[in-house]
């Protein structure tokens, strides 16, 4: 039996909302060739054992492509862009404590 998991991302002021189909272990081999189309179009499917995921099929990567994309950010167009936007950093600051773990009283709090 398929199913779809899906998941929320988002922050303050922007969300979505992102589904992969999740495909029981002992369905897959009956339904192969449908689940490959699917990966074919970009998506992810989950293999599931008592709806536990085991796996994902996902497309194969193509290394020659991969390898002509490593390292191929154009840095002058990002300085180009943040000039023409007048932004003069792109991270102007990040506190030095920005990665330190939360204190408890802060995660016990109610929202607001």
């Amino acid at each position: 039996m398929a199913g779809f998991l899906c998941a929320v991302d988002g922050g303050t002021t922007r969300g979505y909302i992102y589904c992969m189909k999740t495909v029981a272990i002992q369905d897959v081999q009956s339904r192969f060739d449908e689940l490959a189309r699917d990966v074919e179009r970009g998506e992810v499917v989950t293999v599931t054992r008592d709806g536990k995921p085991v796996l994902d099929i996902v497309a194969h990567k193509d290394e020659a492509a991969v390898a002509t994309r490593k390292g191929s950010f154009d840095w002058e167009a990002g300085q180009a862009y943040l000039r023409d936007q007048r932004i003069a950093e792109a991270v102007p600051y990040i506190a030095d404590d920005f990665d330190d773990p939360l204190p408890a009283d802060f995660l016990l709090k109610p929202l607001p």
